[in-house]
């Protein structure tokens, strides 16, 4: 494949394939809304430009971060722009920072209309995108990753989507906000799994390297199980039409098959478009089964 330039080499640098993370939490978190008859479509749409905004400036913060300390220079995964040296660090810091600015800017205004103490965790999830991999001590680096993404891109963005269009929370938000989580925690998981090897060699302690490659292949399942075995289950008993979000299965089994049989290196670069995938199709499902529950 020829490597990309312009437009389309900062495309690749976004990591589109991670934004299903970002689009999952809002979905789930509106439907809800919608499941107590609160759904403001206009600041779900806000919450979903917060979202993406953060999404894509996280991921640019990592790719200039882990760049400069020379942590992508013999990674298995997609092109970084840093790491491979196509664009300059400065600049890829600047989008960074430009993105995590956009987020923060739409969620001013979620915050205006929904609650000043909305600011706090914005500045919190905005700290915890740098932090990520960037500054002296990135908790990236401390085996804390996962937690991160599973508070940030499950708790805070389901729950947080909820709050601001309904005003409170429910208990249909609270378990999709697990289950989400899991699943973006499970694409984390399996791109640490991957890279266990070239972490290991660069001093960077993912948790994947702590664990160990088969505690962390154990690990990953029981995220899978979580979302669509306990999560699923919970909400079947507010609604049979939660079973809509099993739709994602065929994807997570798929992606699971490679986990547990062993795969490693770029075998499990199509585990990741899987588990997005995954992760996708089961916030859509549970979404609407949400959405029509109270209905039928």
């Amino acid at each position: 494949m020829s490597t990309p330039t312009g437009l389309n080499l900062w495309i690749e640098g976004a990591r589109l394939r991670t934004l299903p993370a970002a689009v999952a939490p809002v979905a789930v978190g509106t439907g809800a809304a919608a499941f107590d008859d609160g759904a403001i479509w206009w600041k779900a749409l806000l919450a979903l430009g917060v979202s993406l905004a953060l999404q894509i400036g996280v991921n640019y913060a990592n790719d200039y971060s882990d760049g400069i300390k020379g942590t992508d220079e013999n990674r298995v995964g997609p092109l970084r722009l840093v790491g491979s040296g196509l664009v300059a660090p400065a600049k890829v810091k600047a989008a960074a920072l430009g993105f995590l600015a956009l987020g923060g800017a739409l969620g001013l205004v979620l915050a205006a209309t929904s609650g000043w103490w909305l600011i706090a965790v914005g500045v919190l999830a905005i700290l915890a995108a740098w932090g990520y991999t960037g500054g002296k001590n990135p908790y990236g680096y401390r085996a804390l990753g996962e937690v991160s993404v599973f508070l940030f891109f499950g708790i805070v963005a389901v729950l947080g989507t909820t709050y601001v269009q309904l005003g409170s929370v429910n208990a249909v938000s609270v378990a999709g906000a697990l289950g989400v989580g899991a699943l973006a925690c499970a694409i984390l998981v399996a791109n640490n799994l991957r890279d266990i090897p070239t972490d290991t060699e660069t001093g960077k302690r993912t948790l994947a390297v702590v664990m160990g490659d088969a505690r962390t292949r154990l690990f990953y399942v029981a995220l899978m199980l979580l979302a669509f075995v306990v999560v699923v289950a919970w909400v079947v008993t507010e609604t049979p039409w939660a079973l809509l979000a099993l739709v994602g299965l065929p994807p997570a089994l798929r992606a699971t098959a490679v986990v547990r049989g062993g795969g490693s290196g770029p075998a499990l670069i199509p585990v990741l478009k899987d588990t997005g995938i995954a992760e996708l199709l089961y916030a859509i499902g549970l979404t609407v089964a949400l959405v029509i529950g109270p209905w039928w």
